[in-house]
């Protein structure tokens, strides 16, 4: 396997290599406006689609993503050497590090590292742990707390998967629960969660994008319609009450109750993963912070979105810049937490400041893989992916109406899956929605609508190359490609049945109104998700907890 993997790699990089140093294939004419020939074409889609294959066949993210970039450069550049030499650090790197939107976002995960690592200094974590090991006495229990905490936790992914995993880490473990399961309950109330709640960044996204419409209102009518979030949600619970899991999951789990939570020998956070314990920290000190960067970050996006200024809560959240009020928000609850913890005499200030690099170098995969993630983005931007998509979507909608909310699922889902974004998925697909059905089919809008924030959910869910899915790793301190490949099969499974259901609502809202049909789908497809469930355990297919 590794001699395959070898050839895989050596065959590719030589590819690379000839293209850099060949002709002008795609070369256009010089204009005003470069626009490579690839552009808004299949090929657009190719870059993401080779780092992902890699990322899961090699089990190495980095190089991975850097030969997408680097063929995605090619592309560009018409397989001119100059050319893509600056296009990927120009216009790829150095601009995803410039903007301010991902700057903002690297600065809040720098942050909660070093929040993390003064929770840890400071005994609260262990404190914490301590705790509920008397409250919290089995497996089941560690799981479902996670999952609750999830679901609490609904403002922004970002945080969720930070936040739950800090706090969680220390239970999960205790309980011998492999961080490979960690992760995946991490990453599965994260966005799915942020998705069908009112308040969140990613209500935020969704309603300014639906132009021309109450995005709001339609927002909360497409809740019921949303599929894939809230079948998701329901099997985690249910897999955990049943006590079984499946696919590669099973693997990790089994090593995990053997005292093994990581399975393969990389540990990537293996610095940040001993402290040592104060004696004098309380569950408080754990606690308080959480509390603190929990308010601290509401009162930070409603402030970018004009609350202070006197924008209503709602429209205040819908307007916020997630970036931004995630940064200043963590930024004052780091602040207050120093300030907490001199007071309370269990971490010097010199101590909270020695954090800061310790906390920085804990978050250090993490960043890379983002860095990576959303230079590659840049790269299908450039070709024209959306584009493409976009021209293909739009083709597709005079067929089968019954089938279209189906079918604008699976196109969620893989541009979703290829660029590794749930917001860029939204900012194409909704605006084509509403141009096509508001006036006509208004039932149809919204089940389209939400087959958009699904299919880009779920692509985002089982994507390497998805800022959320990195974030669970880093939450979990998880092997980011073993959080990918037991996740998968988990994504899938909720997937085929929330492409059944969309069916099912397609041929249903023929017939009645809008509100039988979210209310009768939705229960065919919960029935549906727990009769898959019960068909694998009876299969055999799953490995007992």
């Amino acid at each position: 396997m590794k001699g395959k993997k070898k050839v895989l790699m050596g065959a590719l990089m030589l590819l690379c290599i000839l293209a850099l140093g060949s002709t002008n294939v795609f070369a256009a004419e010089e204009a005003a406006e470069y626009v490579p020939k690839v552009y808004a074409t299949f090929w657009s889609l190719v870059p993401p689609i080779v780092a992902i294959v890699l990322a899961l066949i090699t089990k190495e993210v980095y190089s991975s993503l850097f030969i997408g970039i680097l063929i995605g450069g090619v592309f560009y550049s018409g397989f001119s050497f100059e050319k893509t030499i600056l296009h990927v650090f120009e216009d790829g790197i150095i601009g995803s590090l410039t903007d301010s939107y991902n700057m903002g976002i690297l600065v809040f995960l720098v942050i909660l590292g070093i929040m993390v690592c003064m929770m840890n200094q400071a005994g609260g974590s262990a404190a914490f742990g301590r705790w509920a090991k008397v409250h919290i006495k089995s497996r089941v229990g560690a799981q479902l707390a996670t999952v609750l905490l999830g679901v609490l936790i609904f403002i922004d992914d970002y945080f969720n998967c930070l936040t739950v995993g800090s706090v969680m880490r220390p239970v999960t473990d205790k309980h011998n629960i492999s961080r490979a399961k960690l992760a995946y309950l991490i990453d599965a109330t994260a966005a799915p969660v942020c998705i069908i709640a009112p308040i969140s960044s990613w209500a935020a996204a969704v309603t300014g994008f639906v132009e021309g419409e109450d995005g709001f209102s339609i927002f909360l009518r497409a809740i019921p319609f949303n599929y894939y979030a809230i079948l998701t949600i329901i099997m985690m619970v249910a897999i955990t009450l049943l006590k079984m899991d499946y696919g590669p999951m099973g693997l990790h789990e089994r090593n995990a109750q053997k005292g093994d939570l990581f399975t393969t020998p990389d540990r990537p956070f293996s610095n940040a993963e001993e402290a040592t314990a104060n004696s004098r920290g309380g569950v408080i000190d754990l606690v308080f912070p959480v509390i603190a960067l929990i308010i601290c970050c509401v009162i930070g996006m409603i402030y970018t979105g004009g609350f202070f200024e006197g924008s209503g809560f709602v429209e205040a959240f819908s307007g916020s810049d997630a970036s931004v009020g995630l940064m200043l928000g963590s930024f004052f609850a780091f602040v207050i937490t120093i300030v907490f913890y001199a007071v309370r005499k269990v971490l010097k200030f010199s101590d909270s400041m020695a954090c800061i690099p310790e906390g920085f170098k804990a978050m250090v995969p993490a960043i890379l893989i983002l860095t990576f993630a959303w230079t590659l983005k840049a790269m299908t931007d450039s070709l024209g992916a959306k584009e493409f998509v976009a021209a293909v979507v739009k083709q597709s909608t005079g067929g089968l109406l019954s089938l279209l909310p189906a079918i604008i699922f699976l196109v969620a889902c893989f541009l979703a899956f290829a660029t590794g974004t749930s917001w860029g998925t939204f900012g194409i697909l909704i605006p084509i929605v509403v141009e096509v059905f508001a006036g006509n089919n208004e039932t149809m809008m919204i089940m389209s609508i939400s087959a958009c924030m699904a299919g880009a959910v779920c692509g985002d869910h089982c994507s390497p190359i998805s800022d959320t899915t990195i974030m669970a790793s880093a939450g979990a301190q998880c092997n980011h490609v073993n959080h990918v490949t037991t996740q998968l099969p988990y994504a899938i499974t909720a997937a085929v049945v929330s492409c059944v259901t969309y069916v099912i609502a397609g041929i249903l809202q023929n017939f009645l109104g809008g509100v039988v049909v979210a209310a009768l789908s939705l229960t065919i497809g919960i029935v549906l998700m727990i009769g898959t469930l019960a068909v694998i355990k009876m299969s055999g297919h799953e490995v007992k907890a």
